[in-house]
């Protein structure tokens, strides 16, 4: 072997323990859904007592981490940290974040961006309007396919098998009421709640989709009841209509 192919080879070899670390993320990602220790060393071809040593680790840096009811691991927030950056650079995502805040300051509304994940819708960008809300939203929140605007814009247009999934996780089943709901939604291209799932709290949620027509994201106008006029021809309506078709045009 030549020094320089030697000298390449020094150059590229790596640490194991780290490698065989990173299937257990691998394999958590491919799952999608928290998993006990049994089934994640399963899946990436460890022992249980190797497994739980690298979750450890794994842990201790935040790629993972463990719930304390079911004792099942999920992505951590350093996992999450370093997905936001990758989401950060996706061209539906770029496009969206400046017209998310000129949204919010244009209605007073507090604006939510969200993509699929694992266990659901997921905000992954939250911009505060003007006005106060009395709910628990941010970065991370997973949002119910049937009891929020958000989660039933996905069931209406995002792509059924990541739906199916979807629903799996958050246990509900795809009740035949909700299949006239989800066509209605189709018809009118955009969805609202009102004093729902919170209490003075509505919304409106669009979808926003590629230039293949593929669900990208969705887009949510969240304010007070008394505030937020969610007229299926209001002024909230088109705001939240314009500032995804304009997204959309980026994309095509």
């Amino acid at each position: 072997m030549a020094r320089s192919e030697i000298g390449e080879e020094k150059k590229q070899r790596g640490i194991q323990s780290v490698e065989v670390g990173a299937r257990l993320l691998d394999a958590l990602a491919a799952r999608r859904e928290p998993l006990a220790l049994s089934a994640l060393a399963e899946a990436a071809e460890l022992s249980t007592a190797q497994a739980h040593t690298y979750l450890v680790s794994l842990t201790r840096l935040g790629l993972v981490k463990r719930d304390a009811l079911t004792g099942n691991y999920e992505p951590g927030p350093l996992s999450l940290r370093l997905g936001l950056l990758n989401l950060e650079h996706q061209p539906a995502y770029r496009a969206a974040a400046p017209r998310v805040s000129a949204l919010a300051l244009a209605t007073g509304m507090s604006v939510a961006v969200s993509v699929a994940g694992p266990q659901g819708p997921t905000i992954v960008r939250y911009e505060r309007g003007g006005y106060p809300l009395h709910v628990n939203l941010h970065v991370g929140t997973v949002m119910s396919l049937s009891a929020t605007s958000t989660g039933r814009v996905f069931r209406a247009f995002d792509d059924d098998t990541r739906v199916a999934a979807m629903l799996a996780h958050q246990d509900e089943a795809d009740a035949p009421e909700m299949a006239a709901c989800i066509e209605a939604i189709r018809a009118r291209g955009i969805e609202r709640s009102v004093d729902a799932p919170s209490p003075g709290v509505s919304s409106m949620s669009v979808p926003v989709f590629d230039g293949a027509h593929r669900m990208q994201l969705a887009l949510t106008a969240i304010g007070p009841t008394g505030l937020a006029d969610v007229a299926w021809d209001g002024p909230l309506a088109h705001a939240l209509k314009d500032a995804a078709r304009d997204i959309s045009g980026l994309l095509s």
